[in-house]
């Protein structure tokens, strides 16, 4: 595996226990084994909410938070510039196509651009990006 795109799904498995399964412990090893992963624009809102919503559901702690965040950090995680440039054709035409909502679809085309294996644990986005030819991890 050369890179790998990760999803909401996958990052807070890295941080919440109760979502922490195989597909985020390989992830996470990959990340902190030297593979570069990648996430679309809206990545880091998309887990800062998911972050909250566990806080207010009383699955976190405010501390927790504050170390997911600095955990989340530390990985070697680009944020994708070219995200905007793609959501308008690719990126809508993937949704189409795979009846994904537009944030999935983003993951989706990241990872066919990028050529990387994606890290989810959505059934309908692991699904689309199999037929779509990426590898999930």
């Amino acid at each position: 595996m050369d890179s790998l795109v990760v999803d909401g799904s996958i990052a807070l498995g890295f941080v919440l226990q109760d979502e922490r399964g195989s597909a985020a412990l390989r992830a996470l090893d990959a990340l902190e084994n030297g593979i570069p992963g990648y996430v679309p624009a809206h990545w880091c809102v998309e887990v800062a909410n998911g972050l909250l919503m566990a806080e207010r559901r009383k699955r976190a702690t405010h501390a927790d938070l504050t170390e997911a965040f600095l955990l989340l950090q530390s990985l070697p995680i680009q944020t994708d510039n070219e995200t905007s440039v793609h959501a308008y054709a690719a990126t809508i035409a993937l949704a189409r196509q795979y009846a994904l909502t537009v944030y999935d679809a983003a993951y989706l085309e990241l990872a066919l651009r990028r050529q990387a294996v994606l890290a989810t644990t959505d059934k309908a986005l692991a699904k689309a990006a199999r037929h779509a030819g990426v590898s999930v991890l």
